[in-house]
């Protein structure tokens, strides 16, 4: 591996079937845009409102997010509308990653929009080959296919090993969305 240069962008991968990926990316980016960074999120597969979207609206000079989901299809097979805005985001997310205009863009649940074949890995692997060397990229989402395992300069397995889900708890606001 090249020794790091102050421009470097390296590929982040947060994957596992354990909670956090996404709130890892998101402090990610809270750090960034602390730092000054410009900040870009795409979000697949997600089209609903969550706690984080409303706390990043007081980052909005520095981060920007974009939803390319329409509801949660994740019990149900995805419909032909769902695999059209998952595709107009990906084509969206290329453009975004090659203009250079953001120091880090994560592509939040890409590994799930992967899993569920709404567009195709050959399409990812062309947005991450045209990343500009310093651009920061964030990918996240379980079932991270071994090709971005394989690129990515740092991965993160989240491990699920025990948690209150499986005792009948809810999804809380403020906790898990």
């Amino acid at each position: 591996m090249q020794p790091h240069t102050p421009t470097q962008g390296y590929i982040h991968l947060y994957t596992g079937n354990g909670k956090g990926k996404t709130t890892a990316a998101i402090g990610l980016s809270v750090r960034a845009a602390g730092a000054g960074k410009r900040v870009f999120i795409g979000q697949f597969v997600k089209g609903m409102p969550y706690a984080e979207l409303d706390a990043l609206k007081a980052l909005a000079s520095h981060i920007t997010i974009r939803q390319y989901g329409r509801d949660c299809f994740i019990n149900n097979a995805p419909t032909p509308p769902d695999i059209e805005a998952a595709q107009k985001g990906l084509a969206e997310m290329t453009a975004i990653v090659c203009s250079g205009a953001y120091d880090v863009v994560v592509l939040d649940e890409i590994c799930i929009a992967l899993y569920y074949r709404l567009f195709s890995l050959e399409a990812v692997l062309h947005l991450i080959d045209s990343k500009p060397a310093a651009t920061e990229l964030v990918l996240t989402g379980r079932y991270a296919p071994r090709e971005l395992v394989d690129r990515a300069h740092l991965v993160t397995e989240m491990q699920d090993i025990k948690h209150y889900y499986r005792q009948g708890v809810e999804a809380r606001k403020g906790i898990e969305f």
